[in-house]
């Protein structure tokens, strides 16, 4: 019995322990940057321009515009959390291949990008670039576009606007579901700083949504996707399955090209 008792508060300890490394290092866990040196020249292959915005704490916000002086209008892109704008140019020959022009966003301590991270802030950042955008497109010629942790930026820009149509890549249900599923054991409810509640924005979002998923996407499982599209309001929505999809290289599916040529033609 006392070996049984010895073993039990072992393994609280164990878990205790855990529970505070998860919360603690929560964020590293989340995000993993490409940090870029500060004179990296971009090699798109077009037209673009290099920006800076600064945010209201001073953070000092990188990003692209791709400028091909389109007259459909412009895709704001947000990546996912790993890489940086310069991982993008397959993005930049896809978006452009439909004649829009571009906007890639690093986020804090990504590429070349300066600031703390904070949902809040990412939330404020990704505004900013979208008041950029607005003064030089009109409204209704932007299509917000996430991918993977840029679906739950994406998705609460497009709830807090009006752009024109919300493309969502690989999403999650929320970045609480999502952590439920990577880490069952802890109460993530409690512990997440970072929330992203895709599943509230959707319902709230006044544009078309397409969402594409793959089914053997093994880092947000296809089921979140699922879920998410029920939440979008009736007749606005597009589901697009990936059969045999994994969370990268969706582009190399027939099924992927059929969803950018509904959403971007």
């Amino acid at each position: 019995m006392r070996r049984l008792k010895k073993i039990g508060i072992v393994l609280v300890i164990l878990y205790v322990l855990l529970l505070g490394f998860t919360y603690i290092f929560q964020e590293k866990l989340i995000f993993i940057p490409s940090k870029m040196p500060a004179n990296h020249v971009y090699d798109f292959c077009q037209p673009y321009e290099e920006f800076w915005l600064t945010a209201k704490d001073g953070a000092k916000l990188n990003a692209v515009h791709i400028q091909n002086n389109s007259q459909k209008g412009v895709v704001l892109y947000f990546h996912g959390n790993s890489g940086n704008i310069s991982h993008l140019i397959h993005v930049a020959n896809l978006v452009t291949r439909y004649d829009y022009d571009a906007i890639f966003v690093d986020y804090r301590t990504y590429g070349k990008s300066t600031g703390e991270m904070s949902e809040a802030a990412i939330k404020s950042d990704a505004q900013l670039f979208y008041d950029y955008t607005k003064q030089r497109y009109d409204e209704s010629k932007i299509v917000v576009y996430g991918r993977s942790f840029g679906t739950g930026v994406a998705s609460g820009l497009a709830a807090a606007n009006s752009p024109c149509k919300l493309i969502l890549e690989s999403p999650f249900y929320s970045a609480v579901a999502l952590g439920k599923h990577r880490f069952p054991i802890f109460p993530i409810d409690l512990l997440a700083n970072y929330r992203f509640p895709s599943n509230a924005y959707v319902q709230q979002v006044k544009c078309p949504v397409s969402i594409i998923h793959g089914t053997a996407d093994r880092i947000i499982p296809f089921e979140q996707a699922q879920d998410l599209f029920t939440q979008v309001p009736e007749g606005q929505g597009t589901f697009y399955t990936i059969e045999g999809g994994k969370h990268n290289y969706l582009q190399d599916f027939e099924v992927f090209k059929n969803a950018m040529d509904a959403a971007l033609q």
